[in-house]
């Protein structure tokens, strides 16, 4: 008789990565003659980015300088989770912060795209921030994987544990 084969659904980011595409961004902010004289800067306190500049227009220039350093290091822009632009004093700021782990309202969109359009056999529960997906059939599990891969989530999926 076959046991069961399973497999975990997160959304982690690697802390590492994202320290180091912080710390290029700030290098590059530093360094570039559009960002002379306008203020421009990135701070990173724990949990929270802090973008900073002059004008709309520069902040939203810094926003994406970030965004480039992060997908030259493999993280995705679902896991960035970005403020609009709002003045504060003579500059303005954007405030940003990194997501982990998945949500409970988007773990419950997931488990029922897996049960509505995943292969038969397949179940899944939720379990804290991650997924635990179950199946008899190793195809099946392979099968949800390229479902998930597919589908238009807004976090960032990683496949751990398959078993």
């Amino acid at each position: 008789m076959a046991s069961e084969s399973t497999f975990d659904v997160v959304s982690k980011i690697d802390k590492q990565e994202v320290a180091n595409a912080l710390n290029q961004a700030q290098k590059e902010i530093v360094q570039r003659y559009d960002f002379k004289g306008v203020g421009a800067e990135v701070d990173f306190s724990g949990e929270k980015i802090l973008m900073k500049a002059n004008s709309e227009d520069r902040v939203k220039a810094v926003l994406d300088v970030l965004q480039s350093k992060l997908v030259k290091r493999g993280i995705s822009l679902k896991s960035l989770d970005a403020g609009e632009p709002f003045a504060s004093g003579k500059e303005y700021r954007i405030e940003a912060s990194m997501k982990e782990g998945i949500a409970q309202d988007q773990a419950k969109k997931i488990n029922k795209l897996i049960r509505d359009e995943g292969p038969k056999g397949v179940k899944s529960q939720i379990q804290g921030d991650e997924l635990r997906v179950s199946s008899k059939s190793r195809d099946d599990l392979q099968a949800t994987m390229a479902l998930l891969k597919g589908a238009d989530l807004e976090v960032d999926l990683q496949f751990i544990n398959f078993r």
